[in-house]
C-alpha cells in the first residue's frame, strides 16, 4: 500500500487516510477504478470519470495506486475531450505481463 498521507500533512489527513484503508474504501475504490479501465481502455480519468460516473477525483488518486502496483499502464497523452486540455490515458496490464503498448 502507498502511503496516502506525506509526512508533512496534518494529523487530520493521516487519521483519515487510516480510516481509508482500514474500511476497506481504498481497496474497493481499487477495484472500481480497474475495471473502468479494463472496460474503457485508453481513456483519460475525466472520460473514465464520465464513462462510468466515478468520482474524477477519486480516479486519480487510485489509478497512480494501481499502476505502481502493476494493475494499470499510464499510457500516450491526448488531448482530452473533456477537460480540452491534454491528459494521460490509462491501460489494464494483464496479471503477470508488463507488455509496452504500441499504437
Amino acid at each position: 500500500m502507498s502511503e496516502l498521507a506525506r509526512t508533512t500533512d496534518i494529523d487530520t489527513s493521516h487519521a483519515a487516510a487510516a480510516h481509508v484503508v482500514r474500511s476497506g474504501l481504498q481497496a474497493a475504490q481499487q477495484d472500481q477504478a480497474a475495471r473502468a479501465v479494463t472496460q474503457n481502455a485508453g481513456m483519460t480519468s475525466n472520460e473514465l470519470s464520465q464513462a462510468t460516473g466515478l468520482d474524477r477525483y477519486m480516479l486519480a488518486r487510485r489509478l497512480p495506486e494501481l499502476m505502481k502496483e502493476g494493475g494499470v499502464y499510464r499510457g500516450p497523452n491526448k488531448p482530452c475531450p473533456v477537460s480540452g486540455r491534454t491528459a494521460c490515458t490509462w491501460w489494464p496490464v494483464a496479471p503477470g505481463q508488463n507488455l509496452t503498448l504500441v499504437l
